[in-house]
């Protein structure tokens, strides 16, 4: 059982000190594992870890990352040895993460989950260049994360969606969400809040009706996004993969089907992923249901991604999804059948049920891509690149654009030499300075509270 915690205030912080015992991960260590983990967390992952923990410690806050780090600037942590496992030793922790002195236990599991997965990325090759071996990572790493079921019914869907979004296509996004835990699915995001949280609130009611005892609310992050877009509190699953690269894998192999609801950049980005691997030749007649969902209002949305992926990628890349608009229920039963598909053809392929290890998915998109000037103004964005190819470039543009805008280290590189240059064909270009024009202005495209300034720089 967690014992109390020290609940005594100090003057000079908001945060309480305290003794946490993991739940969920770590429970039981050999006395090496226990050595690496002290050595990391004093070490090169101090930093890191600190700073993705004190998000998980303040999951719910609206705050930028930057107000966090600055109310809780004395925020420390460190892991403390026992017999027969450890504790994190917290020092002026948020008193929101408390109940009476004892931590959440949410909270809690995230906490551990953070450690685990920042310790096993730790000990992973830098230079893991292979594409079997970077699939084994990626199994692994959701295999230890206890994400995976073994149940014969697979039904796992994966929502991608903005952050920031209206009220009214976050409500929108509850409801699929609803359709689908009425229907037996589980749900899988990037944890955040928005379009990430909404479909697990509807599906918690509607699991709740249909007495599912154990729903499956899977949370898949990377430490470049965790500061900014904490855990939701409803994951109950929480996997911290090492990169963004890792990241769009899991999300593609462990989910039975894809939903996109409205967002910005980076919903842009996890799409082309998504259908840049539908693309590669080797993956032809593989099945992995894609819809494009949002309220009436979002119509417009939809129809500017449509046509940019119509001019950059054509016809073919356009019939991978289909789009429904304002109709939670065809979405989940659209959704229901379509598993059943895939059920159907994993079972004929004699592939798993819980991770997608017959698709095939190109080296060029599992590497991974450090936006920089450099890296940035290499991109070959043209029209006579393979369609695989072209959408892994223009996924790592988006990209780009997402460090320049929310990761502190590519933050930190815009300011210090300016906006990133995007070069390549005038027509893909314009297509692309189009809908990043038109992202802008309705407001999804955000940095902070005043208005956008752009991280990047169209360079025709």
């Amino acid at each position: 059982m967690q014992e109390a915690l020290d609940s005594r205030l100090h003057a000079e912080s908001p945060g309480l000190h305290a003794s946490v015992t993991p739940d969920g991960a770590l429970e039981a260590l050999s006395q090496a594992e226990i050595a690496r983990l002290q050595d990391a967390s004093r070490h090169g992952l101090n930093d890191l870890l600190r700073r993705c923990a004190l998000a998980v410690l303040n999951t719910g806050s609206s705050d930028a990352p930057a107000v966090l780090a600055e109310r809780y600037r004395s925020f420390d942590l460190r892991v403390a040895a026992e017999e027969y496992g450890i504790r994190l030793l917290l020092r002026n922790a948020p008193s929101s993460a408390f109940v009476d002195g004892t931590i959440i236990r949410g909270v809690q599991e995230h906490l551990f989950a953070v450690l685990r997965d920042l310790m096993y990325a730790d000990a992973l090759d830098a230079a893991l260049t292979d594409s079997a071996r970077i699939t084994d990572v990626v199994f692994s790493m959701l295999r230890n994360a206890r994400v995976m079921s073994t149940v014969e019914q697979p039904g796992l869907v994966v929502c991608w969606g903005g952050h920031s979004i209206p009220r009214e296509e976050y409500e929108y996004s509850k409801q699929v969400g609803y359709e689908l835990g009425l229907r037996g699915l589980d749900i899988c995001t990037g944890c955040g809040p928005g379009a990430m949280k909404g479909p697990m609130k509807g599906a918690t009611i509607a699991h709740a009706k249909q007495r599912c005892a154990i729903g499956r609310y899977v949370g898949i992050t990377e430490p470049g996004i965790i500061a900014a877009e904490p855990p939701n509190p409803l994951v109950n699953r929480l996997v911290v993969m090492p990169d963004i690269e890792k990241r769009l894998e899991a999300f593609v192999r462990l989910g039975h089907g894809v939903i996109i609801f409205p967002g910005g950049v980076g919903t842009a980005e996890e799409m082309l992923y998504l259908i840049g691997t539908m693309l590669q030749p080797a993956n032809e007649g593989a099945i992995l249901p894609l819809v494009m969902t949002g309220p009436a209002s979002s119509r417009y949305y939809f129809e500017q991604l449509h046509e940019f992926i119509g001019l950059t990628l054509g016809a073919r890349a356009q019939s991978l999804y289909r789009i429904i608009i304002d109709d939670p229920r065809s979405v989940g039963q659209y959704l229901r059948r379509a598993v059943t598909e895939v059920r159907a053809q994993r079972a004929a392929r004699n592939d798993s049920f819980s991770f997608n290890w017959r698709l095939r998915i190109p080296e060029v998109m599992q590497l991974p891509f450090v936006p920089t000037h450099e890296t940035m103004r290499a991109l070959r964005l043209h029209m006579d690149s393979p369609l695989h190819e072209l959408a892994a470039d223009l996924r790592r543009a988006f990209s780009g654009i997402v460090a320049g805008n929310v990761k502190p280290d590519g933050q930190r590189l815009v300011a210090e030499r300016g906006p990133w240059e995007i070069r390549g064909e005038d027509r893909l270009l314009g297509a692309l300075d189009d809908l990043l024009a038109r992202f802008s202005a309705e407001g999804r495209m955000k940095t902070g509270s005043g208005a956008y300034v752009p991280c990047y720089r169209i360079v025709r």
